[in-house]
């Protein structure tokens, strides 16, 4: 890395701080979200990225946000979060308390609160105008779930462990601290006299990263320790890029955007098992908008179907043989409900532009809007893939459905289109 002016170079005799740098300043991003919780990885990391802008500036270090999650399931939370409110003050960072209150007491709380704080900071970073924002994790966090989806029979993808840098509800989420142990992190803050929250429930046995953390303890005298774990994660990256370029290769030859669903041409049914579902599981997610990929074995249950001439649903979508290839297109019963008002993004993917009248809202085309477009068939698109498209209607008025041949003026516009979809493959 290449250092100008004293400032930087004093930040970078900090090894933990080089470390951290090394990984942020490639983006170069002149404006960056924190995440902190008050536990000791997310308060170092806050520290780190503050004692960066000190030294280097705003020339060579972005502005600070910082924000923290209170999900409202401990009683110490929020005096945690106003603690770190305070921590935030005193480094002169502005900072934001969410709140979360949607749990109902079913399901996996830890997944459904990750769920939650996932979309309330992308919310957050949205409406300040951010492009990314840092998380705490650390190599022993990466060492946990390699171990943890190992235990769940992941393949190359899942035991690749968490990217260092991932898009996501339409932010960049990056790691700095994936190089760096929770015990270097801590000893740092010490030897600053800085202080941390200690959450209770790292210590609950009901949770399996908990579980996963005591079993690494237990299994080290084996040789399965967090530095085995990191270097078969990264072993498992190098195959997964692999994998995926191949994927994109053949996608980019046998694949394109048709209104909206992905059609893949015959040759696709020729291809290596292990590409052929790569491609389709990517295309359910960019389709159906998915956070995780569908498991193994109803993704290959779906596919058997649709190459034995019978079509399926999988992950809000559907799966349609066509010409020996095959169509993925949204499934109508999993957008009946969804709104949006004209120029909004809709269904996560579409916006529709268009004269008016007043009143009008963007719902799903439906079976009952399909019958009012006579002239549907002429798209050369099946009709239950037509029935998902947005269409604009005033109460129970269609007004345009500019995907099945009544544009009345409208226009309809992918967010994301072909060229996005082959890239993205690399980044799914």
């Amino acid at each position: 890395m290449t250092a100008e002016g004293d400032g930087c170079r004093a930040v970078i005799r900090d090894p933990l701080l080089r470390t951290v740098v090394a990984e942020l300043a490639p983006g170069r991003f002149d404006r960056l979200g924190v995440a902190v919780s008050g536990g000791g990885d997310s308060v170092a990391l806050l520290h780190l990225l503050a004692a960066w802008r000190a030294a280097a500036g705003p020339d060579l270090a972005p502005d600070l946000l910082a924000v923290t999650v209170d999900h409202g399931l401990r009683p110490d939370a929020a005096a945690e979060a106003a603690a770190v409110a305070r921590t935030c003050a005193g480094l002169g960072v502005p900072h934001r308390v969410l709140r979360w209150q949607g749990w109902d007491g079913r399901g996996n709380l830890q997944d459904a609160a990750r769920r939650a704080r996932q979309r309330l900071i992308a919310d957050w970073a949205a409406g300040q105008g951010l492009p990314a924002v840092a998380l705490g994790h650390t190599a022993d966090d990466q060492a946990e779930t390699v171990l943890l989806r190992l235990a769940r029979g992941s393949g190359v993808d899942g035991l690749a462990g968490m990217a260092a840098r991932r898009q996501v509800e339409g932010l960049l989420w990056l790691r700095p601290l994936l190089g760096l142990r929770r015990a270097e992190l801590r000893d740092w803050l010490r030897a600053r006299g800085v202080g941390w929250a200690e959450d209770p429930s790292n210590e609950d046995m009901r949770f399996d990263r908990v579980k996963a953390r005591r079993a690494l303890a237990v299994l080290a005298p084996l040789g399965i320790d967090a530095a085995g774990l990191l270097d078969t994660a990264a072993r498992m990256r190098m195959a997964r890029d692999a994998l995926a370029e191949a994927a994109q290769a053949a996608a980019r030859a046998l694949a394109r955007i048709d209104g909206g669903d992905v059609l893949l041409a015959a040759g696709y049914a020729g291809l290596p098992e292990e590409t052929r579902l790569r491609i389709a599981a990517h295309a359910l997610r960019w389709i159906g908008g998915g956070a995780y990929r569908p498991r193994l074995a109803a993704l290959r249950g779906a596919l058997a179907s649709a190459a034995a001439g019978k079509p399926a649903t999988l992950a809000g979508c559907l799966l349609l043989p066509e010409k020996g290839g095959l169509r993925i297109a949204r499934e109508p019963q999993a957008v009946a409900g969804t709104r949006a008002a004209p120029g909004a993004l809709w269904d996560g993917r579409w916006r529709l532009h268009g004269p008016g009248p007043e009143g009008c809202e963007v719902r799903a085309l439906g079976p009952a809007g399909l019958a009012l477009c006579p002239d549907w068939r002429g798209w050369g698109r099946p009709r239950a893939a037509l029935a998902a498209t947005p269409a604009v209607w005033r109460g129970g008025d269609l007004v345009a459905a500019p995907l099945a041949g009544r544009p009345g003026g409208w226009t309809a516009e992918l967010a994301c289109g072909e060229e996005d979809f082959v890239l993205s493959l690399i980044l799914d």
